[in-house]
């Protein structure tokens, strides 16, 4: 009796099946579908934080009165920066007063108030 191969199980290394056929193919369009592949192509998150930050300034230019999403964005970009960098609890809190303090130099000459939204 000839000894059993042993094989490996699922589709071979690099195989494009999931994105093409699973999960994500039944929900997206056939723009988001191409740029679902070019986004799962990148590597860590660098991509994201210079996104985010760009978002947050078009918010604060066009929608500067929005402070729960300009809070709830600067809070995201924090934790992105404090994950890109395995910053402490500590450098995390700087980093949030750093933001904040750059909130308040934005929103303060625009005439706009901030209330205590940024003291959490």
């Amino acid at each position: 009796m000839p000894a059993k191969v042993k094989g490996t199980r699922g589709a071979p290394k690099g195989n494009q099946n999931a994105r093409k056929h699973g999960f994500y193919s039944r929900v997206l369009d056939e723009v988001e579908k191409l740029d679902f592949e070019l986004a799962a192509g990148v590597d860590g998150i660098d991509d994201e934080i210079a996104l985010l930050r760009v978002k947050i300034k078009a918010l604060l230019e066009h929608d500067p009165e929005n402070i729960k999403l300009v809070m709830q964005a600067t809070n995201t970009l924090a934790g992105l920066v404090k994950t890109r960098y395995n910053i402490s609890k500590e450098e995390k809190k700087g980093l949030k007063e750093a933001i904040g303090n750059v909130l308040k130099e934005v929103a303060i000459p625009l005439g706009i108030g901030i209330g205590t939204g940024l003291s959490k």
